[in-house]
This record gives structure tokens, sequence and C-alpha cells, in this order.
């Protein structure tokens, strides 16, 4: 886990939604969304750096397709979209709006960002495990990581392997 000074004061703790644990600006999933895996629109892939002048892209550079589902999605069948409202993974360049890509066949690991659902709400946090306690992490100084206690009912629902992120 990372530990960062922060110049914000710490959020004040607000209840989860019924439960009293997630706070009002707390990132979590706010729609959950199915590949559509019957696309194909592979896209022109450049073997060329982009340079920030004005692109010239020729024919001899192009390297091949991409197809951006076969990019960013491992198990077709476990695998989901998940678009993000709050701001408690900014640090992790996670925004409101941007859509993750989830994939719930990937084992977590100590440190990913992964969806979890935490008393019925599915929340977005880094998991962390110190010692024989387990931890979801915020990646945004205002908010304070939350250990998971046995009486709540808590799943790792996947593991977020992409941000797709709008300029």
């Amino acid at each position: 886990m990372r530990i960062e000074s922060c110049p914000h004061e710490a959020a004040p703790e607000i209840p989860l939604r019924a439960q009293g644990v997630l706070t009002p600006m707390d990132t979590y999933a706010e729609a959950i969304l199915y590949p559509d895996r019957s696309t194909k629109w592979a896209r022109p892939l450049f073997l060329a750096s982009v340079s920030a002048g004005f692109p010239s892209p020729a024919e001899d550079y192009i390297e091949g397709r991409l197809d951006l589902n076969r990019h960013l999605i491992k198990h077709p069948a476990a695998t989901f979209f998940v678009r993000v409202a709050g701001d408690s993974m900014i640090g992790s360049g996670i925004h409101p709006g941007d859509i993750l890509v989830v994939d719930r066949a990937v084992e977590p690991q100590d440190g990913n960002v992964i969806i979890a659902v935490l008393d019925g709400e599915l929340t977005v946090k880094r998991i962390s495990q110190r010692g024989r306690r387990l931890y979801l992490v915020p990646d945004n100084c205002r908010y304070q990581p939350l250990e998971i206690l046995e009486e709540m009912e808590f799943e790792v629902w996947g593991v977020v392997t992409a941000v797709i992120h709008s300029l």
C-alpha cells in the first residue's frame, strides 16, 4: 500500500449508502455492460512512433490490424465493462465516467485494482492484504482505507485489467 501525505483534509466518515461504508464521492460501478463479441472492427496498427507534429502515415508503416476486443479481453466469457462514478481512484488514472474492463477469471492479487461487492454495493478499490487483515484502499488521499471485517458481506467481483478514458 502506498501512503502519501495529502494536502487535503480527510473526508468525513459518511455511511455506505444503506450499510455505513461508501461515501457519496466514493468510486463505485455506475453501470455494468457486457462486451459485444460479435463486432470485428480492426483498425490499422502503425509500426512508426508518433510525433507531436503533423502526422503523415504511409502504407509502409502499417504493421497489421488491431482489434481492441482481442487486445483488451483475455477471457471473453468472464469479461465485463463497468462505468465509473466517483473520485476515490483518481490516483490510478480512474476518473468519473471512465469505463473499466473487468475480468472475473483473473485471480486477485495484493495491490490489484478490483471491483468488490461490499454489503450489496459494487465499489472500485485497490485490494491490500496486511498480515491477516484485508483492506480496500482508495487511490485518493481524501479517502481512508477500509478494513474488511468478518461481519461485512464481501466478495471480489473481478479484477480491473484496463481503463478506457477519454481525453
